[in-house]
């Protein structure tokens, strides 16, 4: 391509509210800039903020015991869509990716959605890909949710997971370092993928009554935490 060419093929993008980065990884586009949190906002908000930019990563780091969220507002009513990602924990902690979630109208927690867990989730050393609704109290009475399939680290440091092809090992899980994640959402349908392998995998049949689109959010739970993510990427559709 000549350098005329070259410009107009650039001018093109342009026009139609595209650059070539945003057009990169096959059809997926950048979520976060590497400089700010342009494109986000923390919920609700606190006393401090909970949520920064630190190195070129997203960095949470709990300053309350509450949960407190980080929410795409370049949509926020996503049906079909893939999402990418790389997440570290620096300490032990609970987080995760809220994926198609509302406000709880019950309003015993911030919001209501599917849910992908990261971290550690109470059991022992702590619980990696666990779907679930997170609805409030009131909420999980009307709309009842078993949670998907999902791997477990126990204080032992051995796995558990129930039966699920390609399913993702213990070992396979970088402590402190870099892990890279996809998450799938397909009609009622969603698999998550830790560093190429599938983690967990859930089918909601809630005969109708399932969350049909919503927002994607990061989640941080405890105080003293410290969770980054990076490489965040979203293909609608």
């Amino acid at each position: 391509m000549n350098r005329k060419n070259s410009w107009i093929f650039l001018a093109t993008l342009c026009l139609c509210g595209l650059t070539t980065a945003e057009e990169s990884n096959d059809g997926f586009a950048p979520l976060f800039d590497g400089n700010s949190l342009t494109g986000w906002r923390e919920a609700p908000k606190g006393k401090v903020t909970a949520w920064s930019v630190k190195d070129g990563v997203i960095r949470g780091e709990g300053k309350e015991n509450r949960q407190v969220y980080l929410i795409y507002t370049g949509d926020e009513a996503l049906a079909d869509f893939e999402l990418k990602f790389s997440y570290r924990m620096l300490t032990k902690g609970n987080t995760g990716v809220e994926t198609r979630a509302r406000v709880d109208k019950t309003e015993k927690r911030g919001f209501e959605g599917y849910h992908a867990d990261l971290g550690h989730v109470g059991i022992g050393d702590g619980v990696l890909g666990a779907w679930d609704f997170h609805f409030g109290k009131n909420t999980r009475k009307e709309f009842p949710c078993k949670r998907g399939t999902r791997l477990v680290i126990d204080e032992k440091g051995e796995g558990h997971h129930s039966k699920i092809k390609n399913a993702v090992q213990v070992e396979e899980i970088k402590k402190g370092d870099w892990n890279t994640c996809r998450i799938v959402a397909q009609g009622n349908h969603f698999q998550f993928f830790i560093n190429g392998k599938l983690s967990s995998e859930f089918t909601d049949k809630l005969n109708g009554k399932q969350l049909s689109k919503g927002f994607i959010g990061l989640q941080l739970h405890d105080k003293g935490m410290i969770v980054e993510f990076k490489d965040l990427f979203l293909k609608k559709g």
